[in-house]
Parts: C-alpha cells; structure tokens; sequence
C-alpha cells in the first residue's frame, strides 16, 4: 500500500542538540531510495507502507549503534485509494 507519512524521530537521553543523530538518520533516508522531504520536526516520506516501516526500523538500529538507549518515534500516514497521489500533487492542490 503507497502512502504519504509524516516520520519523526527523536533519540532520547542524549542531550539538548540531538543533529548529530539526524544527520545520521538523514543519510539513512537519502539511500533509502524513498521520495523524502526533511522539514523542521521530521521528514515527508513516500513509499509502500512496508519500505517505510522498515526505513524506521533501520534508522532506530542505527541510533542503538550509536549508543542510544530510547528513542521517540511518531508515524503518521495517509492512503488514497481512489487515484495515485504523490506529496508533490497534494501540495500543488492547495497552491
């Protein structure tokens, strides 16, 4: 299933600047080969449920790597049936 999803990521317990970790989340991203949009409190993502779903699987594994013991994690997806859709047709709609 293709959907739009809203992912934020925050690892825990590791002090007030948490952008070494997002960068390395960012590279995880980027290779991911999903259509991604970084934004001030996460990233757009577009892809098949499953493909998104195990790039916050990888992203949570290469935080405990880098020694974080908790991580926040929020997802949030929308599905449309009826027609393709992408992030950038939503966003031309509202232009």
């Amino acid at each position: 299933m293709k959907v739009a999803a809203d992912l934020c990521i925050v690892p825990m317990g590791v002090g007030p600047s948490v952008s070494p970790y997002v960068r390395e989340i960012r590279t995880i991203i980027e290779s991911s080969g999903l259509t991604a949009t970084m934004h001030a409190n996460g990233t757009n993502v577009e892809g098949e449920l499953s493909a998104i779903c195990r790039l916050a699987e990888q992203c949570e594994a290469r935080l405990a790597e880098l020694g974080v013991e908790r991580t926040f994690f929020t997802l949030i997806f929308s599905t449309r049936r009826d027609k393709d859709q992408s992030m950038a047709d939503k966003m031309a709609a509202v232009s």
